[in-house]
């Protein structure tokens, strides 16, 4: 397996992973699977602040991805990310999410990033599963707050501490596999 900043090339492989989960299940709450083109803007914009990870497979195809996205919008919350990870349906149980986490969370390290956050749809037990095994802590249940597929979800909220104290640096001064740089790209 190997982890690398995703790209904009990696647009259709991203997309491809999460429409089944869009259309076929409550674990996202979007209702329409975004296209090619939507994916790829997701991509770079993130890029421009935050990390966006994908693992390939000995193939080289991409198996799963994971991200950081801003928090919260206030000034106050700037030391404090959002994350998503998704695995490719056939590669799921392998430790793919597990290692990308691994990743995503020691370069929020060195970006200066104190808390990561997730939200869980529920039932959810393998997403669970792996939030607990790269340290997140359950928070509390938002009960009722998604209304999909004919019925309304619980979503669990979850924190892990990614250091005490620290002071955000820019992603593009920070080369996430090799140190500092000028910067990850799109």
């Amino acid at each position: 397996m190997t982890i690398r900043t995703a790209t904009s090339a990696d647009a259709a492989a991203i997309a491809a992973i999460y429409a089944p989960i869009v259309q076929a299940t409550s674990i996202s709450f979007e209702t329409e699977a975004p296209s090619v083109e939507q994916m790829r803007e997701r991509i770079v914009k993130t890029l421009q602040d935050l990390p966006w990870l994908v693992s390939e497979d000995a193939q080289g195809r991409v198996n799963g991805y994971v991200y950081a996205s801003k928090h919260r919008e206030r000034a106050a919350y700037q030391w404090s990310v959002d994350t998503t990870a998704y695995i490719r349906e056939d590669a799921r149980g392998q430790g793919i999410g597990k290692e990308l986490y691994g990743e995503l969370k020691r370069i929020l390290v060195e970006l200066g990033y104190c808390q990561a956050f997730a939200g869980i749809a529920l039932p959810n037990e393998a997403s669970v599963a792996l939030h607990e095994s790269v340290g997140f802590e359950a928070l509390g249940v938002y009960r009722n707050v998604g209304f999909k597929h004919g019925q309304w979800h619980d979503v669990s909220w979850w924190q892990c501490t990614l250091q005490a104290s620290a002071e955000p640096r820019p992603l593009q001064a920070f080369d996430a596999f090799g140190g500092h740089a000028g910067g990850l790209s799109a």
